[in-house]
């Protein structure tokens, strides 16, 4: 299996981690992956490191991290980042829980909706219909505020 590993082709990448080849492109063009010489004029072949890059890419972006983010991160990967790599997810985590606010707050004005449509039954005016149609009567979640 390791040989096989050492000279994949971009295909093979995409086959083997799940990325599409599109995608493997743009993270080259991107700066997230070296794109390998064409040995002899032929096809470029994928190794080892660069399965394990597109994992870590992958990986990166299901915890949260943007791909500016993660460019990051594999910068610092020499050893002597840690804490700024601890920094960049202590910022991710403030805005996972800046999120989970909202959507703290966006629960409880959706179950007091259900509630008023539930106490209302067989009203002719639907209250949450009213609430939503209604400038401002309905109460407000916020929305979640996006780094830049």
């Amino acid at each position: 299996m390791a040989e096989l590993v050492l000279n994949l082709t971009i295909g093979g990448v995409a086959k083997a981690t799940g990325v599409g080849v599109e995608a493997i492109r743009y993270y080259q063009r991107r700066g997230l992956l070296a794109e390998p010489t064409r040995h002899e004029g032929r096809v470029r072949r994928y190794g080892p490191r660069d399965v394990e890059r597109l994992r870590f890419v992958k990986a990166a972006q299901k915890v949260g991290f943007s791909l500016e983010e993660i460019g990051t991160l594999l910068r610092l990967d020499d050893g002597t980042g840690c804490d700024q790599a601890r920094e960049l997810a202590a910022h991710k985590l403030e805005d996972v829980h800046a999120r989970l606010e909202s959507l703290n707050r966006l629960e409880r004005v959706l179950t007091e909706l259900v509630e008023r449509c539930e106490s209302n039954q067989g009203q002719l005016a639907c209250p949450l219909i009213q609430a939503l149609g209604a400038t401002g009567s309905a109460p407000s979640a916020g929305r979640p505020r996006r780094r830049a």
